[in-house]
């Protein structure tokens, strides 16, 4: 039977590269972002603001939910260069990453519940990063905030709602090798460093995916060689 999967972010990235991947399994694509998407039904939102996360829910409105995957996200502009000065980051550049990558993930998930108990193995897959794991420190205070909030609300809703049977992981990568990262790269504006391939990234969601109801999988952490 086909799936039907709703990626937060498939316009590009991470997002775009797993909506392509099940767009060619042929399961049902519903794609959110703020840019156009190609792959499925497009859902044209903007979840840093409350009126993106409502019309997220009622465009799905009753249809049954399989797996919900948050695949993109944001941090500050000048993070992971040497550019990045905490002093600088305004108030709305912290405010815009806690929304995005925190705030949008609890929301669209309470507003979504009854989709995903539809199914007969639902599953969410969070995208949160090695910045939010307790032995990997980075100097990006919002975006490292807003990842360890993610793993800590993922962890209360497998912990509160486990007798919904709904399946919720948080996979931690490295830099992954999307195009932004390689330009980055390319431009100098990041040290050339071997990002970890968005085939792996995308294995790994597709594995936990593949599991049976029967089996949970709390973090996933996937680290640069």
């Amino acid at each position: 039977m086909k799936k039907n999967i709703l990626i937060v972010g498939a316009s590009r990235g991470i997002g775009a590269a797993v909506a392509r991947f099940y767009d060619a399994k042929d399961d049902n694509i519903f794609s959110v972002s703020r840019t156009p998407s190609a792959i499925g039904e497009w859902i044209e939102a903007d979840i840093s603001k409350p009126e993106g996360i409502e019309k997220v829910i009622t465009t799905v409105s009753t249809r049954r939910i399989d797996a919900l995957l948050f695949m993109g996200g944001v941090w500050e502009q000048e993070a992971f260069s040497d550019g990045y000065d905490f002093r600088k980051s305004p108030f709305e550049e912290t405010q815009f990453v806690i929304n995005v990558n925190l705030i949008a993930p609890i929301e669209i998930t309470k507003g979504l519940l009854n989709n995903l108990k539809q199914s007969e193995n639902p599953r969410a897959i969070y995208m949160g990063s090695i910045s939010g794991l307790e032995l990997c420190p980075s100097p990006e205070v919002a975006n490292s905030a807003s990842k360890f909030g993610l793993r800590g609300s993922i962890q209360a809703l497998r912990c509160g709602l486990k007798e919904e049977g709904i399946g919720f992981t948080v996979i931690n990568p490295g830099l992954v090798a999307t195009e932004e990262v390689i330009e980055d790269m390319n431009s100098g504006r990041t040290p050339t460093q071997n990002p970890i391939p968005l085939a792996d990234v995308i294995q790994a969601v597709d594995w936990i995916l593949g599991l049976s109801k029967f089996t949970e999988v709390g973090d996933v952490n996937l680290m640069q060689k």
